[in-house]
């Protein structure tokens, strides 16, 4: 088969790409506007390969899309493409409107179009992959999991451009008659992951001796989920998945995010140790605006219909993701350098630090 990965040089897009050329015999386009969060270098174990291809190019673009789809001739499009920091999405939501709603909804009508013109077997098979996250479900109390049915009830700018996204594709499903499913998916973390996010985050700050930010008292849960075992999930729904279903993919890792920092600490202690404690180094910060307790996903639907098993427990995940960062500078440094060098991103006014 041919897919067209959108979004594939970022941290998720990256690891279905690898998985596709090392795993499967499928060609794979990339196609990526390469934003700040997007590198080329998270693809160069895969780079050289005959059934890779990439091209530089916005969703937003119309023409782009059209010349990709008709140049490439899909039988499937993996739609990852997206601004997926919460944090940014406070100070800068325009960019995940753009991006997220209106990005979508160009690649739909595209991909509309295209399947359209399609015939007997190829129109059958082809196949759309929206990829989302279960922010669009919001906050969950002490008890409880988000399931396929939960109410949308999303929280920050990024969580409701997401949301309306999976409503457009959905929609499009509906009423068109494109072959689509969604994908909810739990927090991610693993090789590749852009040094903003929480776990790349306190790795670097913590190798270079800079306070670990923990936001409000830390006790925000969220379901962690190996970035290889979710690889591994999308190619499986859009394989296997029933059209204009849903399915949600959670790691059954739920950690406070206190303990996920203090995780990082005890193995940074082992593998790189200094003359201090590296939890010494947690700094408690103020809050972020809309900030959910807790989200946990009940993936039993994938499990049950499809047979996917998660194979990282986090206890095994993070130690494989503490110890690639220490064996990859060359990756993380560029970014580090002079694309984001850890400040604190999505701060309102009047927003501070707390001991």
């Amino acid at each position: 088969m041919r897919i067209m990965v959108t979004g594939g040089a970022g941290f998720i897009g990256s690891a279905l790409v690898r998985h596709l050329i090392e795993e499967t015999e499928h060609e794979v386009l990339v196609f990526d506007k390469l934003t700040y969060a997007g590198t080329l270098t998270s693809l160069e174990r895969v780079a050289a390969s005959p059934r890779h291809r990439f091209t530089k190019a916005d969703i937003c673009d119309r023409a782009s899309v059209e010349t990709a789809l008709s140049d490439f001739r899909p039988d499937r499009i993996y739609h990852l493409a997206a601004e997926s920091h919460v944090d940014r999405s406070i100070t800068g939501a325009a960019d995940f409107m753009s991006t997220n709603v209106m990005g979508t909804f160009n690649l739909l009508e595209c991909a509309r179009r295209y399947w359209t013109g399609l015939n007997g077997a190829a129109k059958r098979d082809f196949r759309f992959l929206h990829v989302s996250t279960d922010e669009v479900y919001g906050s969950l109390g002490a008890e409880g999991l988000f399931t396929e049915t939960t109410p949308y009830d999303p929280s920050s700018p990024y969580a409701a451009s997401k949301a309306a996204s999976d409503h457009l594709a959905i929609a499009w499903g509906r009423t068109y008659g494109l072959p689509t499913v969604v994908s909810n998916c739990s927090n991610n973390y693993g090789p590749y992951h852009f040094p903003e996010k929480l776990i790349p985050l306190v790795i670097l700050n913590a190798l270079h001796g800079k306070p670990l930010p923990v936001y409000g008292d830390g006790s925000n849960v969220r379901d962690w989920l190996y970035v290889e075992d979710h690889a591994r999930a999308l190619h499986l729904i859009a394989s296997e998945g029933r059209l204009g279903e849903t399915y949600n993919v959670g790691g059954r890792n739920e950690r406070r995010n206190i303990e996920v920092v203090r995780t990082i600490c005890a193995i940074l202690d082992r593998l790189a140790p200094k003359k201090h404690a590296h939890a010494d180094l947690i700094t408690f910060v103020t809050d972020r605006p809309g900030h959910d307790a807790r989200y946990a996903i009940d993936a039993t639907k994938l499990e049950t219909e499809l047979g996917w098993r998660a194979r990282e427990s986090f206890e095994t995940g993070i130690e494989k993701t503490v110890a690639w960062y220490l064996a990859n500078e060359t990756w993380w440094r560029p970014l580090r350098d002079k694309v984001y060098a850890g400040e604190r991103l999505g701060v309102l006014a009047a927003e501070g630090t707390t001991r």
